[in-house]
């Protein structure tokens, strides 16, 4: 608002000249131990000392705007300007300087007031406005100690108390809020009053921060209303109500529960009937569907409470002897623990909507679900053609300490408003229970509040004072009218307390004795709210003893029948996912090679650029090149095996979705899909086009912010919305999603076991060794395969009628090395009968690598092409030596398997030195493991030395996964033991790989001709112990 940025500058020169009185006015910072902040006092300087003459100020300066106006020093000239010619100085001062003389319409001056006294109110109201909430009454325990700004003081803008009955002009201005009311005489008590009762309540706001000044005035207006908030009797009745249920949740859990960990919401009970409120008020204003993510604590209350999820079923997860569905054949999962879970419903509001509420299942890694809500809550935003983004919203509960401390809650909110990825606004709930497990918020941050991460955003802040339930409710509403209104983030900040330790078999005083001997003693915020209805005559002790008894007996009553609850570990799945198969189901494999005059058609909309357009010269010649490969349907390359998987699934109707740091170009400039005109900037993407009138969203490639874990974590949320879309994440380098490596254990590797959810995330990680040091070579391929849940001694059922092999299996890993294979992996991903997470080891250097080419019969489904075999045309699990070996080759006196780029290099070192008796074969999927097709390439070299190769050093890359697997594979044909498994590749290491290029290619060239030399190869072992 720079209104009030003009008028704080401008006071200052007030003040000085004013208040000081023949002194001058100077500001010390003073230190506060009670937290980390410095406020302002005042002091006085000897005459001696007095400041210099302000300088003249150009003419030029004094047709600034008096809403923009940001110096100190030249606030008399400008009057004078005005006094001598009106018309010299901008209309905003003209209005300005009328107002204090009175000639402003209906506003008549007041002869006694000086300019300067009015600014001087001016700038209280202000201080008000940014600082009031420092004064507020926030913490229910009153154990913070905070000194109040000067700045809320009127003796320091030079007031007395002999002005409080005192008439003020304050005028009549162009805003909302405090000064809007068509009174411009006030009396300085009336208005301190107003501005106390507004800002020093139970609630504290911070909104001055925000830049947008109709955001301000939409704010002043709801916060500095004369009306304060009121609510009639019969919602005062609602809230008691929702109040005794949350209440007496917690303590039945308590009473029957008494050694279970439940992390309750005691202290903070007030959240259920503010969300109840906020999710009420939302329903109203047009929203449809609220996707919930919250920590554990109060989650149980929460679902019970807010989801309506049967209470009978929560109570039940506390008896070790619960019974479960009969589960003959079907998957169960690892399951998970009760307060992780999520769950959904159709819920009605008092208004008579009805709304959907989806509560995300996650971890125990405070705020990693972030994410993860806002991408489901953008995926419902794009399935339901919700184009304003009003009817799908995102609300988050976050601890105190988390909110603060995790980095994912920044990188979540610096989404909010990327074109790609924001949701109109997501509302954030902060339970604050002044202690995060057992550390002080003095320990816990370096910012005055656990919220001003948000402040970064221009996000409104309301801290309200957990015990006063009305208080808890209003700024709840508020805060959906925010998002309603506004489509951004809000957060509202309840100050409450934990009443038992971090759970509730945990000793809180050993850390918190001072605080936990006030809560021994303290109120709940039920019993407060009900001696102030009983006080108001509103409630009768006998209407709240009869709400009890109904609450008891209906919580006891479901205890009672949780006895006979079979738990049924599937209600609350999501109905898009309806008919897709679960593990124990067999799935058809299907074919995924398309029609050739359909990829002929698609692969001409995509290499086509308008007339008019001019890109790049490098861009047009690679979309030449790709229009080329289409015509002669030879040397498709890797960018274009890509682009046509994208165009044929679009094409079928089906959604694609790319993001990533550098996606749209890709980082080793291949992709292109997003062309850049060179004189207007305009952009064009050809995969936009490849139907007419096609939804713009259709098909989605977007740059993202430079995270990992907040952005991988937003298109897994994507990709669990809706089966029908391909959704992928793409790394700048593999390297890098260590970053994220909290979204690939607790969900993308785990998520189904524990929560039963499936998602076919599609994860590229640019893997592969070409010299570029340890921080540009490795995607970690081993940590991806260590997190696989196939047992390495058991060969699954592999014929191709009875084969659920990848279904059983947590995710697939695949290293393809051919255009065509990847095109079919990327197609195999929606053209089934289930959804599982692919992690992709994607090339660099065979980007453009001559080899690494296909034609376009092997992306068909022509009997007789390239690709078709007997199976029809698909991706191809591993590939056979090239060299057009028969069934049976027993003069191969070595079999090379590999995966990624270092086959072509053992290619090439092989053609090199003119060898025909070694063999290499190139495992593209190594998760699940192909035990059928490694079986028939060792059937096919019976005398053959088996030798795994690979560029990683050993401790890395895939030999630990491959060598038990490969070991079991020749156990079942009778072949060898795990001796004769040899290893050719680096020595382990600590790092991945070397930082000096030459040392690189030595250790390279080694890797080959060890794999390529006529002796046998010693085990184990690696090139540098030969």
């Amino acid at each position: 608002m720079a209104w009030f940025r003009a008028s704080s500058c401008l006071g200052n020169l007030a003040i000085r000249r004013s208040l000081s009185q023949g002194g001058s006015y100077a500001v010390r910072a003073r230190n506060l131990p009670s937290q980390n902040r410095c406020f302002h006092s005042t002091i006085f300087k000897r005459k001696e000392q007095a400041s210099p003459v302000p300088r003249a100020v150009p003419l030029s300066r004094l047709a600034d705007s008096f809403l923009d106006g940001t110096s100190s020093v030249y606030l008399e000239e400008l009057q004078r300007a005005w006094e001598a010619d009106p018309n010299s100085v901008d209309e905003s001062w003209d209005n300005f300087f009328r107002n204090f003389v009175g000639q402003a319409s209906g506003s008549p001056g007041v002869s006694d007031q000086t300019i300067h006294e009015s600014m001087r109110l001016l700038l209280l109201v202000r201080s008000y406005q940014v600082n009031g909430h420092l004064k507020a009454n926030l913490d229910p325990l009153c154990l913070e100690e905070r000194e109040i700004p000067d700045e809320l003081d009127p003796a320091f803008y030079g007031f007395t108390e002999t002005d409080l009955d005192r008439e003020f002009f304050i005028g009549v201005w162009s805003m909302s809020g405090f000064l809007s009311e068509n009174r411009p005489v006030q009396t300085l008590r009336s208005i301190l009053t107003r501005l106390e009762q507004a800002y020093c309540g139970s609630i504290g706001y911070e909104y001055m921060h925000i830049e947008d000044r109709e955001k301000c005035n939409w704010l002043r207006e709801k916060i500095e209303t004369p009306i304060p908030m009121q609510y009639n009797k019969d919602r005062r009745v609602v809230i008691l109500d929702r109040l005794i249920w949350s209440t007496q949740f917690e303590n039945f859990l308590a009473t029957k529960m008494k050694t279970a960990k439940r992390f309750g919401l005691e202290g903070g009970e007030t959240l259920i009937p503010g969300m109840k409120e906020m999710f009420d008020r939302a329903a109203d204003m047009g929203v449809e569907n609220i996707v919930v993510g919250m920590p554990h604590r109060g989650r149980l209350n929460v679902l019970g409470n807010v989801f309506r999820k049967p209470l009978r079923q929560i109570f039940s997860e506390f008896d070790k002897n619960s019974k479960l569905e009969d589960e003959t054949g079907l998957y169960t999962g690892t399951g998970d623990v009760k307060y992780h879970l999520g769950t959904s419903y159709d819920r009605p509001t008092r208004g008579g909507k009805r709304f959907h509420l989806s509560l995300v299942a996650n971890p125990s890694h405070l705020e990693a679900v972030d994410p993860v809500v806002i991408g489901k809550t953008r995926a419902k935003q794009y399935f339901s053609n919700d184009l304003d983004r009003t009817r799908n919203m995102a609300v988050l509960i976050h601890g105190d300490g988390s909110f603060a401390g995790q980095g994912v809650v920044y990188e979540t909110l610096h989404l909010s408003a990327l074109p790609n990825y924001t949701t109109g606004g997501t509302i954030h709930i902060v339970v604050n229970n002044q202690v995060a497990f057992t550390t002080d918020p003095r320990s816990g941050r370096s910012s005055q509040y656990c919220t001003d991460v948000a402040k970064a955003l221009n996000a409104p802040i309301f801290h309200v004072n957990g015990d006063n339930i009305e208080a808890v409710v209003h700024v709840c509403e508020l805060a959906a009218q925010w998002r309603q209104t506004f489509h951004s983030d809000v957060v509202v900040d309840i100050v409450c307390y934990r009443r038992f330790g971090h759970n509730e078999i945990d000793e809180p005083f050993f850390t918190q004795p001072k605080m936990y001997k006030v809560i021994q003693k303290h109120p709940s915020s039920l019993e407060i709210y009900k001696n102030k209805l009983l006080e108001s005559g509103e409630v009768t002790q006998e209407d709240i003893d009869r709400t009890q008894k109904k609450v008891e007996s209906i919580l006891s009553e479901e205890f009672l029948n949780s006895k006979d609850y079979v738990q049924q570990r599937r209600d609350w799945l999501s109905t898009n996912w309806e008919g897709f198969k679960s593990p124990e189901q067999l799935s058809r494999i299907r074919n995924t090679g398309v029609n050739p005059d359909i990829l002929k058609k698609v692969g001409r909309a995509i290499t086509v650029l308008p007339e008019d357009f001019k890109p790049h010269r490098a861009v047009k010649k690679v979309y030449e090149d790709r229009a080329r490969m289409i015509e002669t349907g030879e040397g498709l390359d890797w960018a274009m095996g890509e682009a046509l998987a994208f165009a044929t699934l679009l094409v079928e109707g089906n959604h694609v979705r790319l993001s990533g740091q550098d996606v749209e170009r890709g980082t080793f400039s291949h992709r292109h899909a997003m062309v850049h005109h060179q004189e207007t900037g305009d952009k064009y993407c050809p995969l936009d086009h490849v139907m007419e009138n096609q939804n713009e969203e259709m098909f989605t490639v977007s740059n993202s912010s430079l995270s990992e874990f907040g952005v991988l974590g937003f298109e897994l949320g994507y990709s669990m919305e809706n089966p029908d879309a391909l959704v992928l994440w793409e790394a700048q380098f593999g390297d890098f999603a260590n970053g994220a490596q909290v979204i690939f254990d607790q969900f993308l590797s785990s998520g189904e076991s524990k929560w039963l959810r499936q998602t076919g995330l599609v994860v590229l990680l640019p893997h592969g060794y070409d010299g570029q040091g340890p921080e540009h070579s490795s995607a970690r391929l081993e940590r991806f395969l260590q997190m696989s849940g196939e047992n390495p001694y058991e060969i699954p059922q592999m014929d191709p009628t009875h084969r659920n092999q990848i279904q059983k299996c947590n995710w697939q890993v695949v290293n393809a090395t051919t255009p065509a294979n990847y095109f079919h992996v990327l197609r195999r991903q929606i053209h089934r009968e289930f959804r599982k997470p692919l992690i992709v080891m994607s090339p660099k250097n065979l980007l453009r690598y001559k080899f690494c080419k296909s034609n376009l019969s092997e992306f068909d489904d022509i009997q007789g092409h390239e690709g078709f075999d007997k199976q029809g045309t698909r991706f191809k699990r591993l590939i056979k030596d090239q060299n057009h070996h028969s069934d049976l080759e027993k003069g191969i006196r070595r079999l090379v398997l590999c995966s990624g780029k270092v086959y072509y290099e053992l290619d090439e070192e092989r053609q090199r030195l003119n060898v025909n008796d070694i063999a290499i074969c190139r495992v593209e999927q190594l998760c699940p493991f192909p035990y059928d097709l490694i079986q028939r390439e060792l059937k096919r070299y019976p005398n053959a030395e088996i030798v795994w190769c690979q560029e990683e050093p050993m401790n890395m890359g895939a030999y630990t996964y491959i060598a038990p697997r490969l070991y079991t594979a020749m156990m079942g044909i009778g072949r060898g033991s795990v001796e004769d498994i040899k290893y050719v590749g680096r020595a382990p290491s600590a790092a991945t790989a070397t930082g000096f290029l030459k040392k690189h290619q030595n250790e390279q060239a080694e890797i080959l001709r060890l794999a390529m030399q006529p002796e046998p190869i010693n085990c184990p072992y690696s090139s540098h112990s030969n």
